[in-house]
């Protein structure tokens, strides 16, 4: 199975990109899995606007799109922006939805989310599965969010917490079970 994994955040030192690499390292104990992280930044995504639309889709949401067609199943780890989604979150499911066939559809997608605060992005999650389901993927009922995620990381960046450690590679595991059966 081929697994993309994706933060739904910008910025360099993001605790959701955190998330993602070290779910990445917990993927690859699994020889049935292959995975391929994407890191938004890189791709210059601009800010969703049927001008630029207008005259294509930018290369950066084709290489996403390509991906995004190619996995049988995506894990995005995303943070809380005021309560809700982040803006790059949204605004990458925005621009996949204009890309013709629609890459992100009938997707089973795991949503994992860090913040430094109490909640661990679980109201930013809630609010990102209106429009994962609208654009008909197949979101996993478990998401799981890590709170103080700016103190949950070692100096290589893998998770301190053994019971976290555990928590979230049975999620992945069962995540993986689900994802297979719906192919």
């Amino acid at each position: 199975m081929k697994i993309l994994l994706f933060a739904g955040s910008l910025r360099k030192d993001s605790l959701n990109k955190k998330i993602v690499r070290f779910t990445d390292k917990l993927l690859k104990s699994n020889t049935e899995v292959q995975t391929i992280v994407v890191d938004l930044q890189t791709l210059n995504i601009p800010v969703y606007d049927a001008d630029i639309e207008s005259k294509g889709i930018p290369e950066g949401v084709m290489t996403l799109a390509k991906h995004v067609a190619e996995a049988q199943a995506l894990i995005i780890s995303s943070p809380e922006y005021n309560g809700s989604m982040s803006s790059p979150l949204k605004n990458t499911l925005d621009w996949l939805s204009r890309v013709k066939p629609l890459p992100i559809t009938k997707k089973p997608i795991l949503m994992l989310g860090a913040s430094p605060g109490a909640l661990g992005a679980t109201r930013g999650l809630a609010h990102a599965r209106q429009p994962i389901e609208t654009l008909g993927n197949f979101l996993y009922p478990e998401p799981m969010g890590f709170m103080h995620a700016d103190q949950a990381f070692d100096e290589v960046e893998n998770l301190k917490d053994p019971a976290q450690v555990s928590k979230l590679q049975k999620l992945v595991n069962s995540f993986i079970d689900y994802a297979g059966k719906l192919q």
